[in-house]
């Protein structure tokens, strides 16, 4: 099952986050004072998407997504980087890449250094999730 959300609710729920650990179904069940329950996964194993999936067919590259040094990625892409103990989110949506405060972002050094604010090599800086993949990955594997 998926919901929609939109983007101020995504980045309303991730900024509840209280560890990289914590999925967004956590966020909401302490927010609705609802019990945990025991998945008989552990913390972090796996990450529930917060967004809808779309489907395999609206993964090509001519239904939306945005190319960075000739690496398409599309739509629903997630991304996400630990800095000083702080975990960042960003996401392909509607062919750009917005980062967890809503900002646009040109490529992921923009977004990096938006963070960190010094140079930063965006590609080494943020671990990836396309649609439809279970794996986080750094980003720069996706060069090669």
């Amino acid at each position: 099952m998926h919901i929609q959300i939109d983007l101020e609710v995504y980045k309303a729920l991730t900024n509840q986050l209280v560890s990289e650990n914590e999925s967004l179904n956590d966020v909401l069940r302490r927010v609705l004072s609802l019990p945990a329950i025991d998945t008989g996964f552990q913390p972090g194993e796996i990450d529930t998407p917060s967004l809808p999936v779309p489907s395999q067919n609206a993964l090509a590259p001519h239904s939306g997504g945005a190319w960075f040094s000739n690496v398409f990625l599309p739509n629903f892409t997630r991304f996400r980087a630990t800095y000083k103990g702080r975990t960042y989110r960003g996401m392909i949506q509607n062919s750009q890449w917005i980062d967890e405060f809503g900002n646009v972002r040109t490529s992921p050094s923009d977004a990096a250094t938006a963070i960190t604010g010094n140079n930063v090599n965006g590609w080494r800086f943020w671990f990836v999730l396309p649609p439809g993949e279970e794996d986080w990955q750094r980003m720069d594997t996706l060069k090669s």
